[in-house]
């Protein structure tokens, strides 16, 4: 049974907080758009108040979430226990990206723990926290993070994989620019 909570209470957050790994959801308004759905980890997601969160966004082989946020603001987070007890929580809102060269990266970046090949900060505001009961969710037992991704922007670089989101991050598989895409 689907329950509705007015904001990201202490027990959410404490939820939250013993999750590895959560899932992004955004849609383009085109109704023939991809919608996109992301699964996140690297302990990556922090709570700034009980109405707002962000995570640091690594660089990956496409930016859906980002052009998806610049042209609607859509955004769901979902987070699933893979242990006892049960539960699904669905964070519903209006998220915008946070790139390297703004003032608010300045106040968000210390955060979180660095992260090579960090791209930029998805911040969410919360209009609607919802869990549900997870009872259909297999149990899965938890061995750590893969260190692939990290290891993958080590070895290219700074310079590599800010050539690397000109590449492949700037544009949406649905033609969406994204905010990297209006660097200079």
């Amino acid at each position: 049974m689907a329950k509705l909570f007015d904001c990201i209470t202490e027990e959410l957050q404490k939820f939250i907080a013993a999750q590895h790994l959560f899932f992004v959801g955004s849609a383009p308004l085109s109704p023939t758009g991809h919608v996109n759905l992301s699964p996140k980890g690297l302990e990556s997601f922090r709570i700034l108040s009980p109405h707002q969160v962000a995570y640091l966004d690594v660089t990956g082989s496409g930016n859906e979430t980002s052009a998806h946020l610049q042209e609607n603001g859509r955004i769901t987070l979902m987070f699933c226990a893979f242990q006892e007890p049960p539960c699904i929580l669905r964070l519903y809102g209006q998220g915008h990206t946070v790139l390297p060269d703004s003032s608010e990266w300045h106040n968000l970046y210390p955060l979180f723990s660095p992260l090579s090949g960090a791209r930029q900060i998805i911040v969410a505001d919360i209009e609607r926290v919802q869990t549900s009961c997870g009872f259909g969710v297999p149990l899965y037992e938890y061995q750590g993070q893969r260190e692939t991704l990290v290891k993958w922007a080590n070895k290219k670089g700074e310079a590599g994989v800010r050539e690397y989101q000109q590449q492949k991050n700037v544009v949406s598989i649905d033609g969406l620019v994204t905010p990297l895409g209006k660097l200079p």
